[in-house]
This record gives structure tokens, C-alpha cells and sequence, in this order.
């Protein structure tokens, strides 16, 4: 019975310190080749007044979207 507990408990500690040593599996976040106010050329779904390649044109866009477009705070006072 004690070499049983024994073994038992031994086996028991190899399966929890087995976790210890798992290496971390992931992919190392999205790699982005190019700035993303570069753009990917002509499209259909660029907003007007933004200038491909202006990273301060495309700063404006971003804070004009995020005060008209997404915050519902103003959305509710201009109606």
C-alpha cells in the first residue's frame, strides 16, 4: 500500500510540474509591412478629404470619425 501512495504521488507531481515548462504558443501579434496611413491604394471605401500617404491627414480622418461618426454623445444632440 505505502509503495503504491508513493508511486502514486511521484506520478502525481511529474503530471503537475509537467506544466510548469510550457512554452508560451503564441504568434507574436499581426505584423503590419506597410503604416496604415499609407492605404492600400484606390478603393471604394476612402473617405474623402483623406490624402494617401499623409499621416497627418490621416490623424484628422481617425479624430472626426471617432467625434461624428462613433460617439453617440453628439450623435444625440445634433438631432
Amino acid at each position: 500500500m505505502h509503495q503504491t501512495f508513493t508511486s502514486l504521488s511521484l506520478a502525481l507531481a511529474a503530471v503537475a510540474l509537467s506544466a510548469c515548462g510550457e512554452q508560451p504558443q503564441d504568434m507574436g501579434g499581426a505584423r503590419q509591412d506597410n503604416a496604415p496611413y499609407n492605404g492600400v491604394g484606390q478603393s471604394q471605401y476612402q473617405q474623402p478629404g483623406w490624402t494617401v500617404g499623409d499621416k497627418a491627414s490621416w490623424e484628422q480622418q481617425l479624430k472626426a470619425r471617432a467625434q461624428y461618426g462613433m460617439n453617440d454623445y453628439s450623435r444625440v444632440a445634433t438631432q
